[in-house]
């Protein structure tokens, strides 16, 4: 992180130092912090909601295949016994394939709301940068960088010693909301999905019956 500011700050030096050479303007060099912007943005409410009520229905049929192999391993469990070789070895043979398909449908609920979320933020981050590049033009800014929060925490602009160069409100101005309204909390990529307390994964069929009597 330290090496890309400092990259960062390098490469704003050597544009700006010929340019304060051949010009009394001063260079302007504004910020901003998208993550502030998305928060504000009526469309953010949403897609949070799109993809909470995405989260809803994949729990909801996580439950569901948990319930039924539950029901199915305890069926075996209690008529294990009494079942032949053949008809016992195929009850385990289904209740393997639920427990796998439990997990992998546990491992893609994950990557399934992740990849909805960019789908749908995607349009919003192409909108905020559209507006960005138009107050960058239409201030005469000669660069427009980040202060939101980068790698390991860390901010890409350490220091402001003024908010004259904040072009936030600008930016959200460009996008139709007012700066000054209550401030709507900022939506985030949705968490990870709830599940029930045990699960297939942690023990994929039961144990076969120790005494078997042949019918």
């Amino acid at each position: 992180m330290k090496k890309a500011l400092i990259a960062i700050v390098a490469v704003i030096a050597s544009f700006s130092s010929p340019l304060l050479a051949q010009t009394a303007t001063p260079v302007k060099i504004g910020f901003t912090d998208v993550e502030f912007i998305m928060g504000r943005l009526p469309e953010m409410k949403k897609i949070t909601n799109e993809v909470t009520v995405m989260q809803q229905q994949l729990n909801k049929t996580y439950e569901d295949k948990v319930k039924d192999y539950q029901t199915k391993a305890e069926e075996y469990q209690k008529t294990g016994a009494n079942l032949t070789e053949v008809i016992r070895a195929d009850k385990e043979k289904v209740l393997r394939d639920l427990g796998q398909q439990i997990q992998e449908f546990e491992r893609n609920m994950q990557t399934s709301l992740q990849g909805k979320y960019q789908q749908l933020v995607t349009p919003v981050m192409e909108k905020i940068d559209k507006a960005i590049k138009e107050v960058g033009k239409e201030g005469n800014y000669l660069y427009i960088i980040s202060s939101d929060a980068g790698q390991a925490g860390n901010p890409i602009l350490l220091y402001v010693g003024s908010d004259e160069y904040n072009v936030t409100n600008a930016v959200l101005k460009k996008l139709g909301v007012d700066p000054n309204a209550a401030e709507a909390p900022a939506a985030a990529a949705p968490a990870p999905a709830a599940k029930p307390a045990a699960t297939p994964a942690q023990k994929p069929w039961p144990a076969r019956p120790e005494h078997t009597t042949e019918t």
